[in-house]
């Protein structure tokens, strides 16, 4: 419960709209976000080699948009690049549910990431 709380308030709390908005076009913000993100994970005395892969692995799905990728290749709210159907066969859902599928995959692959760093990172 705590790795979560870590997670939302790093992720929510703690991001400005200039890191929301940069973050995908500049690296430089991308880092600025993870780093602040990373902030609430230092009190969980994490070792340093788990909080860097978290801030690490965290600027980076952020700066290439990873989730929004995974989304569109595996068709979450998308067709998905393998579709071999017709365009008819696919019926997109509205709008707001595929944001929020994007959003959905992306604190997933954080929290799974995050978990398995606390939990297995000397």
């Amino acid at each position: 419960m705590i790795q979560l709380l870590c997670h939302l308030v790093g992720d929510y709390m703690l991001q400005s709209h200039v890191m929301a908005t940069r973050k995908t076009a500049d690296l430089r913000w991308a880092i600025i976000h993870a780093l602040t993100y990373g902030l609430p994970f230092l009190a969980l005395l994490p070792s340093l080699s788990a909080w860097l892969v978290i801030v690490g692995t965290h600027a980076l799905i952020d700066r290439y948009a990873v989730a929004r990728r995974w989304c569109q290749w595996y068709g979450v709210g998308f067709p998905g690049l393998w579709w071999r159907g017709t365009a008819e066969d696919f019926q997109a859902p509205p709008p707001f549910l595929g944001v929020w599928l994007v959003i959905i995959v992306d604190n997933t692959m954080h929290l799974a990431i995050n978990f398995a760093s606390l939990r297995w990172l000397p």
